[in-house]
């Protein structure tokens, strides 16, 4: 998965390793300068001591006499060492900022890329805020490991192996002392990570929960305020804010420990290097100069040696991102673009058909009924009858099992339809319209780029929006807020009915998208509809007698049943639940009045 995500960035990263490397060999010749320039020009210590290629250069240059006559070439040197650094330098650190930033554009396209494109089952199991904070957060640690750590790896292991070699070829007896507590870093690094692994993976998942909540309250915020909820929704939010806090600071615990045991073996290795090698100078074992360039060599040592600490450490943080990344990259996506194509104009038939979501009890139980092409069908049911749940498996929003009945359309069952032909044929008005943060044109075209302005308004007229947005000072240019908060519940209901009709599809379901409009603009929709798509099938889904009552047929659904099932006239005299609820329903219209 990491290797997919890294294609646009490899090249970058590997130049970025590169000048790191090459800002490492730079820090390696600079003591060897200051080493030669004190013991073997000023000291006049003879140079068998020095590396090999050390030699070579003081013979190319000379040999130690001109050296000393020209101590201007020593310190020459050293300044096109240290501008070679900064050159190196200068190009890790672009390469680097730039490869993670591809990285991580290429990370969260890929991620939203496949998050479109799983099941609608996937998005109900999963909460908005972790999605979110996997895509942000999680990435930004990634990101950050890949850019801090592993392009420093090479360096890491350059410092770290030529500084020990340089240092072995000095005194071997001093490189032994200030390696000792080299294997007590490492140790303690190994031990740290599952520590901090376990604590980073808590703190994760908390900012997840922190998320959801932060964003289930800024989209619903009219909700919160309208019924005074205010303090309830901040006491919640600061309940667990309390607690994300308190675990990072429980992950401070481990990670102050480590640091502070790095320091302190650190720093310990720098004072038995600076007392021995003075006392291994008096002895007159080694010179001043490879005093000064030994002491140069441990500290660079120190460096790495501290790096692959923390590497350790974080490896332990991106490793459980990479696992929270790698858990939506793993799910599989929705296989849209396989199957038949069939005319979809044919009867809609349910045979059959048992549901369950998940291992909760059955929500439909053995459910046969047809739709003939070109008609109207409308249902009623209580909450938690099933309604919703039959037109999300027409629109194989859910999968219905093999052994769970069959659905079919013009006798193809919709297990060989392909889905998103399937989906492009069937209109849905959701139960809660959703409207986006753009245009109310954009928003009732939205599925076709660049819609006609004739035809958006057409579709705004059969929903009896049109005077309404032409009312608007931007008609149909207004803004709509995010969710469709600057518009009633009706107009919001409107503007998605609206949608649907723009797609022109032969099957049109409405699930009880009608129930924010008065009962005259019902009515109203309902002549337009038949006006408009007197051929398409329609399904309805209400609890208002009036929006079903001219339904060629009527489905009465109890608990995942059909209990009674005719026309309006057959119903409301039959004696059940439906001649129940009509007459209710016309008592309260008639006080109303």
């Amino acid at each position: 998965m990491l290797a997919g995500f890294l294609r646009g960035s490899r090249g970058l990263f590997l130049m970025s390793m590169l000048a790191s490397a090459l800002a490492a060999l730079a820090d390696m010749l600079a003591p060897q300068i200051v080493r030669v320039a004190v013991d073997n020009v000023l000291g006049g210590r003879p140079t068998d001591a020095l590396p090999a290629f050390v030699q070579r250069w003081i013979q190319q240059a000379g040999g130690t006499d001109r050296l000393a006559e020209h101590l201007g070439l020593l310190a020459l040197a050293l300044v096109l060492v240290a501008a070679g650094k900064v050159l190196a330098q200068y190009v890790y650190e672009v390469c680097k900022t730039r490869a993670a930033e591809r990285l991580v554009k290429t990370m969260r396209d890929g991620l939203f890329s496949h998050i479109e494109r799983l099941p609608y089952a996937w998005h109900m199991r999963n909460r908005t805020g972790d999605i979110i904070q996997r895509c942000t957060s999680d990435i930004d640690t990634l990101k950050n490991f890949l850019a801090e750590q592993m392009t420093n790896i090479v360096r890491i292991f350059i410092l770290l192996v030529l500084s020990v070699g340089f240092m072995w070829s000095m005194d071997r007896d001093l490189t032994l002392i200030a390696m000792a507590p080299v294997p007590v870093i490492v140790l303690y690094s190994f031990y740290f990570h599952r520590k901090i692994g376990v604590a980073f993976l808590a703190c994760d998942e908390s900012e997840g929960v922190l998320s959801t909540i932060a964003q289930e309250n800024l989209t619903g915020v009219r909700v919160v305020r309208a019924f005074g909820r205010e303090r309830r929704e901040r006491d919640r939010f600061e309940e667990q804010n309390h607690q994300y806090t308190e675990l990072w600071m429980k992950l401070a615990r481990p990670l102050a420990t480590f640091w502070t045991l790095g320091d302190i073996l650190s720093q310990t290795q720098i004072l038995l290097t600076v007392v021995f090698g003075a006392v291994f100078c008096i002895q007159g074992r080694m010179g001043a100069g490879a005093y000064i360039a030994f002491l140069s060599y441990c500290a660079m040592m120190t460096w790495p040696v501290r790096m692959l600490g923390r590497m350790i450490s974080e490896m332990s943080k991106a490793g459980i991102s990479l696992d929270r990344i790698r858990y939506i990259m793993d799910s599989p996506e929705e296989v849209l673009d396989q199957g038949l194509t069939p005319d979809m104009n044919g009867d809609i038939v349910f045979s059959h058909v048992s549901f369950a979501y998940e291992e909760g009890a059955e929500v439909l139980q053995d459910l046969s009924f047809t739709v003939p092409a070109g008609t109207t069908l409308g249902i009623l049911g209580g909450t938690g009858s099933g309604k919703s749940t039959l037109m999300l498996l027409l629109d194989k929003l859910y999968e219905l099992p093999q052994e769970q009945g069959s659905i079919s359309i013009g006798g193809v069952d919709i297990r060989r339809i392909r889905t998103d032909y399937l989906r492009r044929h069937i209109g849905m008005v959701l139960q809660e319209p959703f409207l986006f943060s753009r245009t109310l044109a954009e928003n009732i075209g939205i599925h076709q780029e660049n819609m006609e302005m004739e035809r958006v308004r057409e579709a705004a007229k059969a929903a009896c929006l049109d005077e309404t947005i032409l009312g608007f000072a931007k008609g149909y240019d207004t803004f709509v807020g995010e969710r469709g908060m600057t518009l009633s519940g009706g107009q919001k209901q409107r503007a998605a009915i609206a949608r649907t009709l723009s797609q022109n599809t032969p099957i049109l379901i409405f699930d009880d998208s009608l129930s924010a409009v008065d009962t005259e603009t019902d009515a109203k929709i309902r002549a337009s509809l038949e006006r408009r798509f007197g051929s398409a099938t329609v399904i309805l889904i209400s609890h208002r007698i009036t929006t079903l009552s001219k339904a060629d047929q009527i489905l009465v659904l109890d608990h995942g049943r059909i209990v009674e099932q005719g026309s309006h006239e057959q119903l409301k005299s039959a004696g059940g639940l439906y001649q129940r609820i009509c007459a209710i329903q016309s008592a309260g219209e008639e006080a109303a009045g």
